[in-house]
């Protein structure tokens, strides 16, 4: 494997609308590296999808920074060299993108929805969502700086439930390991995360996670150095066979 995995330390909702950059066209010769910046819940697709562009295009090398979607984009406002920003939320797309940052319009490409996770087993005794309200379960969620967070909190506020988390995540790949290591009884993490976990976890699902789609926008970077491969990465991301990739990992549609 040629490419470079690197985690960094992620808020809001919805962005609609929106058109993509077109594909090159066929003559167009695809090299060098496109550093994407991607949402920690991207993790496991984006790997995917990087594995299967790169035996597309041979001469192009995808590098991939995955953290939360605010830390992300604020590396981006301060200059971080990337080409591609995958967010979790429209709201920390909004952040790149109001600074004049991107290429045209993001586009949202899938949607997520969140899911109790607890250590297989559930020894907590977790039954749905009420059960954050207690203060002698090992409870963890992500810090509403991220867009999980800020989901979570959309939840919680719509239920009535004042959460009494032990821990505050940075991204949602880490609530999801505190839940996996069996250090908290349960954790507020995306319905993706869970399938992507296996037997390591149990998945609760609540009626109050449809008050809460999250929807995910990627764009090209005007800062980009390598805008047609990374044109045609995006382009990738978007084709029937990155859609395939994401919807088997449990992404919803636009």
């Amino acid at each position: 494997m040629k490419r470079a995995l690197v985690t960094v330390v992620a808020t809001g909702l919805l962005l609609s609308g929106c058109s993509a950059p077109t594909a090159p066209a066929s003559g167009d010769a695809l090299v060098g590296t496109v550093t994407v910046f991607a949402a920690a819940s991207l993790t496991d697709t984006f790997g995917a999808i990087a594995d299967a562009f790169e035996r597309e295009h041979p001469n192009v090398t995808v590098t991939l920074n995955f953290g939360g979607s605010s830390s992300l984009a604020t590396q981006i406002v301060g200059g971080a060299p990337a080409d591609v920003f995958a967010a979790a939320s429209g709201a920390t797309m909004a952040t790149v993108a109001d600074a004049g940052l991107t290429v045209g319009e993001p586009a949202v490409f899938v949607t997520n929805t969140l899911e109790i996770a607890v250590p297989a087993g559930n020894p907590g005794g977790i039954t749905g969502l009420a059960d954050f309200a207690n203060a002698d379960l090992g409870l963890a969620l992500c810090a509403v700086e991220v867009p999980c967070g800020a989901a979570s909190k959309s939840v919680f506020d719509g239920a009535g439930i004042v959460a009494a988390p032990d821990t505050l995540e940075l991204d949602v790949r880490a609530v999801l390991t505190r839940v996996e290591l069996g250090e908290v009884d349960a954790g507020l993490v995306y319905r993706t995360d869970v399938i992507a976990a296996g037997d390591r976890v149990e998945g609760i699902q609540f009626r109050e996670a449809s008050t809460a789609i999250g929807a995910y926008p990627i764009a090209l970077l005007s800062a980009s150095t390598n805008r047609v491969s990374a044109s045609a990465f995006i382009a990738w991301v978007l084709s029937p066979a990155g859609k395939e990739i994401l919807t088997d990992a449990g992404f919803g549609a636009p």
